[in-house]
């Protein structure tokens, strides 16, 4: 079924007035944090330590395919932008945690629906690439 451009309209959420201008010149610093949280690694990470805290190795069992290099790098990056924490325990053998923090939190109550969507609609989309 056909969608008029006025009923996707009404379903679109506009973008606010006071962001119009501002996430769209190539100095914003909107665009680092949007290329760090929505990487196909960034997005798994974050919703995997938004069900708790965890080891790394629950991460990489989690994030299923994620190189030992990619998953320390988007921890890092994650880490550095104040969504991750890390909490390294001083026992032998060294055990670290990575939980989220209240930023973090945030973030993946929002990345939930838009990786719902994609889930529901991801076959459909793929397919209609073959």
């Amino acid at each position: 079924m056909e969608v008029s451009a006025n009923s996707r309209a009404a379903q679109a959420a506009p973008l606010p007035v006071d962001l119009a201008d501002g996430v769209f010149p190539a100095g914003c610093p909107s665009r680092t944090v949007l290329d760090h949280v929505t990487s196909k690694w960034g997005v798994l990470i974050l919703l995997a330590l938004s069900e708790g805290e965890q080891r790394w190795s629950d991460l990489r069992r989690r994030a299923e395919g994620i190189s030992e290099k990619m998953l320390a790098q988007t921890l890092k990056t994650l880490e550095r932008d104040g969504l991750v924490r890390r909490d390294a325990q001083p026992v032998i053998p060294p055990r670290v945690d990575y939980s989220l923090t209240e930023r973090g939190y945030e973030l993946s109550a929002l990345l939930v629906p838009l990786v719902a969507w994609a889930f529901e609609n991801a076959e459909d989309i793929v397919n209609g690439q073959r």
